[in-house]
């Protein structure tokens, strides 16, 4: 049994008749008056176990965006039900109206519909719902909280994906398929043109020219069907916040970004979320279903307040791919993780693949180095640009290992790393 605010308001009203005429008989009456309110609409209120009820979701939806949660309520009691359903939603799903008032008629039913707006990636979870009925006077109510447990995936935003356009249109230009003429872009032999001025002097083919008396060059294009592995650092250096944002979400844009490009570059993407374990991976997957894959894959992924144990990371990329590949480590450059954890294995690395190591930098950080004011404004700035020349020492040991670095803040990351793919599918490094 529930008491309403109506039963509060009533109870409220009779003090002032109490108060004017204090005498045990009125009292008596009073209270009398109020336990048959409360009694008749307990008897005339519908019990909430003879409501059936129907949870509809979709299977997932993009943070950021809306999506609408629906009930199906159906009334099998004998007399009209009046109640107020509470949809038990996690508060990060963004429940725009959890509690509605419904009316339906016997024998009735009636669809519900919730309206839900995450604010984080995941799995978002509903675990009941709680129906309220009312009698006719509203006085008093039968409650009853039904399970009714519900999941929605809250895939990543996927924002980098506005870069995609401008990314496959570089791509097209070295596999030649538009107007535009690149030099040297490319290892595979493609086709036999006329030599014009301006090409390379070791592209002319002497036989052919031979043949047809006239200079003749051969053209090239990318490599395809090469192997690309990403790795995506999920240990306790994924937590850090960069303007808003974890790290772990940057790396996840970058690795959406650079996989969709890949795939469509025509090389084969594989993808693995670890920091002592593999918490997610992604092999090769059919044309066109790559994404879907890794965006089901990276949704649930939360950063693991552990040291990464990168000296599984070999064993790793070998089970994934035993051929040359180009390898993204998304991870951090802080000196004191790269340094005890991932300098010592990046040998091991480049001796076989192409590394490219990416990672989110600060902006804070750089904007804290030119504000000198007071006292406390220099000894920030002055551990900023500490902090900057560790990270510079970092990337230049990387470099001198054999790897690629790729430093940027949260937003250029993604289009950075998609550059330095292309750069490399053009100098034929893959």
């Amino acid at each position: 049994m529930a008491i309403t605010g109506r039963f509060v308001l009533l109870a409220l009203a009779g003090i002032l008749p109490l108060l004017l005429f204090p005498r045990p008989a009125t009292v008596l009456v009073w209270c009398l008056l109020l336990a048959v309110a409360v009694t008749v609409d307990l008897a005339l209120a519908v019990s909430p176990r003879r409501v059936g009820l129907q949870r509809r979701l979709p299977a997932n939806v993009r943070l950021g965006e809306s999506v609408t949660a629906q009930l199906l309520l159906a009334n099998h009691g004998r007399r009209q039900l009046r109640a107020v359903l509470r949809d038990g939603w996690q508060p990060s799903a963004g429940a725009v109206n959890p509690d509605q008032r419904v009316r339906i008629s016997p024998g009735e039913r009636r669809l519900l519909q919730v309206q839900l707006t995450p604010l984080r990636r995941g799995d978002l979870l509903a675990h009941h719902v709680a129906i309220r009925s009312l009698g006719p006077l509203g006085v008093a109510a039968r409650q009853i909280t039904i399970s009714l447990p519900g999941r929605l995936r809250v895939l990543p935003p996927f924002h980098s994906k506005r870069h995609l356009p401008s990314k496959l249109r570089k791509l097209r230009e070295l596999d030649g398929r538009v107007a535009v003429q690149i030099r040297g872009a490319g290892t595979e032999f493609d086709s036999l043109r006329d030599y014009v001025r301006g090409d390379d002097v070791r592209s002319i083919d002497w036989r052919a020219t031979a043949r047809r008396q006239a200079v003749v060059v051969r053209t090239w294009r990318p490599e395809r069907d090469r192997r690309v592995v990403i790795v995506l650092d999920t240990s306790r250096t994924s937590a850090a916040r960069i303007e808003d944002e974890p790290r772990l979400d940057t790396g996840i844009e970058a690795s959406l970004l650079l996989a969709v490009l890949a795939e469509r570059g025509g090389d084969r993407v594989d993808f693995l979320a670890f920091d002592r374990r593999p918490r997610a991976k992604v092999a090769s997957a059919a044309k066109g279903n790559l994404l879907n894959q890794l965006v089901n894959a990276m949704a649930p992924l939360d950063p693991e307040l552990i040291e990464a144990d990168w000296s599984q990371i070999p064993a790793e990329i070998h089970a994934l791919s035993s051929h040359r590949s180009l390898v993204v480590l998304l991870t951090a450059l802080d000196s004191g993780a790269a340094e005890e954890g991932l300098l010592p294995v990046l040998a091991q690395l480049t001796a076989k693949h192409t590394v490219v190591v990416a990672s989110v930098n600060d902006p804070h950080v750089d904007r804290l180095r030119t504000v000198r004011d007071t006292a406390d404004d220099t000894f920030r700035a002055a551990a900023a640009e500490r902090a900057m020349l560790e990270r510079a020492a970092v990337a230049a040991q990387i470099r001198q290992l054999g790897a690629e670095v790729v430093d940027a803040p949260p937003h250029e990351l993604p289009p950075q790393l998609a550059d330095m793919y292309i750069r490399l599918k053009a100098a034929g490094r893959l």
